[in-house]
C-alpha cells in the first residue's frame, strides 16, 4: 500500500514538473544528459517519453538502457530523481493517447510521423525531495535552524523501491 501511495505522490509531482534532464551513458561510458517532456506517468509507476528512433539518445538506450531522469522546480521547492531502465516501444495506441500538440513542433507529421518512438521507463527507484512552502518561509525556516542551533528539516523527503 506504502508503494502504490508513494507511486501517486511521484506521479502528481513529475506532473506539476513535467521537463526532467534525461541521462544516458554514451558509447565512450559518459553520461549524456538532455532536457525532456514527460509524455504521461502511468499507475504502475512508468515514465513515458516521445522520441526520434534515429536519434542519439534511441542509440544509446539500445546498448546501455540504465538511465537517471532529473526533475527540478525550484520556485516550487521539488525535486526527484528516478533510476530504471528505458526501452524502445513502438505502440500506435499509446502514441495517440499520449501526443499533444507540443509533441507535433518536433514531429510535424504527427503520430504518423516514422521517426516517432516511444520510450518507456521502467524505474527501479526514485527519491524526492518537496517543501511546499514559499521560498520566503524556506529562507525563515533556515535562519530560525541556524540561530537556534536546531537542523533544518526541509519539508517532504521519501524514497520509492519499485
Amino acid at each position: 500500500m506504502k508503494n502504490e501511495k508513494n507511486i501517486a505522490i511521484l506521479k502528481e509531482k513529475i506532473d506539476e514538473v513535467r521537463i526532467c534532464l534525461f541521462t544516458t551513458v554514451d558509447a565512450k561510458g559518459a553520461f549524456s544528459s538532455r532536457p525532456m517532456a514527460t509524455a504521461k506517468v502511468e499507475d504502475d509507476g512508468s515514465i513515458w517519453f516521445f522520441s526520434n528512433e534515429y536519434s542519439l539518445k534511441s542509440a544509446e538506450i539500445s546498448k546501455e538502457n540504465e538511465i537517471t531522469l532529473g526533475y527540478s522546480s525550484p520556485s516550487n521547492n521539488t525535486y526527484i530523481t528516478v533510476n530504471g531502465k528505458a526501452e524502445l516501444v513502438d505502440d500506435q495506441v499509446r502514441k495517440e493517447s499520449y501526443f499533444s500538440a507540443a509533441v507535433k513542433a518536433w514531429f510535424p507529421d504527427g503520430v504518423e510521423d516514422p521517426r516517432l518512438i516511444l520510450i518507456k521507463v521502467t524505474p527501479a527507484s526514485a527519491e524526492y525531495w518537496d517543501s511546499s512552502s514559499s521560498k520566503m518561509v524556506v529562507v525563515f525556516n533556515i535562519l530560525k535552524a541556524l540561530v537556534t542551533g536546531t537542523q533544518y528539516e526541509g519539508g517532504d523527503h521519501d524514497q520509492i523501491k519499485f
